[in-house]
């Protein structure tokens, strides 16, 4: 194996990188910027809109459930890929092949005929985002020396901030727009996306690593294979088969000896997609399962408020929208403080571990939500939950990429992305299920049997219901969404528990680019076999 690293701008092979002045990283960021608004956009435009789509499309709780999960699986299962592609090829070409996916996506779900075509676009989409969320953390690390990246912190919250309040609220307004509707929520990005790939063409100048190596195709084959096995046992456990059945103990199994195998090629494999030995390193083993119980409680819980506040509070999609600004602006302001402060003091594991006692207590505090909740008193909730996660998730990734050689930056920022998403599809396919189940159980028990439509109550069109019905129906989706932060908060504990066992580093001063070039002068010369 060779290693040549070729500074983007200079045509002298091998030659020492220069270190890039502020002006030229915030150049090089505007379209990096811009792919990421455009991602979560993408995500957070769609959420408002779901409870309309179900219903134009005639699907039922599941579907809803599906819809989401698709997204988060395919974009788990590839996450590992690109991060470990970044490792070997161009980072520029990768993050403008995921937006273009993401393009390809988005056209597909905004033209679907049915529920089974947008569940293809969604898979799309989560292939093109699984890049783009891996592959821009990566590249700031390339860019910018640990200790510096708390600067550049409140730009990605800023732009965090702006698409997750934007998305909601024109999400809400497009669909209770009658002459454009929620199809144009999966259009409107398309010319959004198509910008940052030109921003990125122009802007983004990285050195660009060639080596002669072998991507372990089987190793990710059998790594999709069992996270896809296991994630369609959680969505579908509960609802088509019991959770102690026979099904259960085939697709339980299945995935975990899909994973033993995988483990094994990958053991063996000369370039592993996850290189088991990063593992070695305390830190990232401690932050990739605080990410998994981050993931399985802030996703799990979050991703059905919206639900909750067009059927159990009755709200428009536009006001849904704004519903959700409390959290965001909580978890803007805690990553923008908390990395401007990490800057100057060089101090990082004080805010991991406040932001895990302060996620357990929002988790706690929507555990007593209902249809009557005030709103005053929920946003309230939902501000205390979005400052937890806001000390929590940036600073995970700091934590794990200061840890390691910079040759397995790549690799471990998609490891720590991977399992933070696969928490998340965990998340939300398990509790989605668990609150199909109580949303069926209730409509059973308040209305019959055949009111539950085959086994999953459909998602009601809160329009067409009598008055004394929607009251019901309005407590019966308040009660259930309560119970899934409930159930998520043992997963916050979790997260506050593992984090008080990472111990603090102090953070590098090299950039990832400069500290590789370092790491490769130090290295002994190749041993000539002749």
């Amino acid at each position: 194996m060779t290693t040549t690293t070729a500074p983007a701008d200079s045509p002298e092979t091998g030659a020492a990188p220069q270190p890039m002045s502020r002006r030229e990283v915030l150049q090089a960021l505007s379209g990096l910027m811009l792919g990421m608004f455009v991602s979560i956009l993408a995500s957070t435009i769609v959420s408002n809109a779901l409870p309309r789509i179900i219903a134009d499309l005639h699907g039922s709780q599941s579907v809803y459930t599906w819809i989401v999960t698709t997204e988060l699986l395919a974009m788990t299962a590839t996450v590992p890929l690109w991060g470990k592609m970044a490792d070997l090829y161009s980072k520029k070409l990768l993050i403008q092949l995921s937006l273009g996916l993401f393009v390809v996506g988005s056209l597909i779900a905004g033209f679907t005929p049915n529920v089974e075509i947008l569940l293809l676009s969604r898979a799309v989409q989560g292939v093109g985002a699984g890049g783009m969320t891996a592959l821009a953390m990566i590249v700031m690390a390339a860019m910018i020396p640990p200790r510096e990246l708390g600067r550049y912190s409140g730009i990605f919250g800023a732009v965090f901030g702006i698409g997750t309040i934007a998305g909601p609220l024109i999400g809400g307004v497009l669909v209770d727009t009658s002459w454009l509707g929620w199809r144009w929520c999966f259009l409107i990005g398309v010319p959004f996306t198509l910008t940052a790939i030109f921003l990125l063409q122009k802007t983004l100048h990285l050195p660009v690593v060639r080596r002669q190596v072998k991507i372990d195709y089987l190793g990710a084959l059998l790594i999709i294979a069992g996270v896809s096995t296991l994630l369609i046992w959680s969505t579908l456990a509960g609802s088509k088969f019991e959770w102690a059945s026979g099904w259960t103990a085939f697709l339980v199994a299945t995935g975990v000896i899909l994973l033993a195998l995988a483990v094994f090629v990958e053991a063996r494999a000369a370039e592993p997609i996850v290189p088991l030995g990063i593992f070695r390193h305390r830190t990232v083993s401690l932050t990739v399962l605080t990410s998994i119980f981050v993931g399985v409680a802030m996703f799990g819980g979050t991703v059905f408020l919206s639900q909750y506040f067009q059927i159990s509070l009755g709200k428009s999609p536009t006001v849904a929208g704004l519903m959700s600004l409390p959290m965001i602006f909580g978890l803007l302001v805690s990553s923008t403080v908390a990395g401007q402060l990490i800057t100057k003091y060089g101090r990082w594991k004080i805010f991991l571990v406040a932001g895990g006692i302060v996620m357990t207590v929002g988790m706690l505090l929507l555990s007593r939500i209902d249809a009557h909740t005030h709103v005053v008193v929920l946003s309230a909730y939902m501000a205390v939950l979005g400052v937890g996660v806001g000390m929590l998730m940036q600073n995970l990734v700091l934590a794990a990429q200061n840890d390691v050689p910079a040759q397995d930056l790549g690799a471990t920022t998609s490891v720590l992305t991977f399992f933070r998403s696969m928490g998340g599809a965990i998340g939300v396919s398990a509790l989605g299920a668990v609150l199909a189940n109580r949303v069926t159980d209730m409509f059973t028990e308040k209305f019959g049997p055949m009111a539950a439509g085959g086994g999953t109550a459909a998602v009601p069109d809160l329009k067409t219901l009598d008055p004394a019905i929607l009251q019901i129906v309005q407590q019966i989706y308040g009660d259930a969404t309560a119970d899934l932060f409930l159930i998520g908060t043992p997963f916050a504990v979790l997260a506050l528990l593992t984090v008080l066992f990472i111990k603090e580093k102090p953070l590098h001063t090299l950039s990832g680019t400069d500290r590789l070039a370092q790491e490769q002068s130090d290295a002994p010369p190749p041993i000539a076999v002749h």
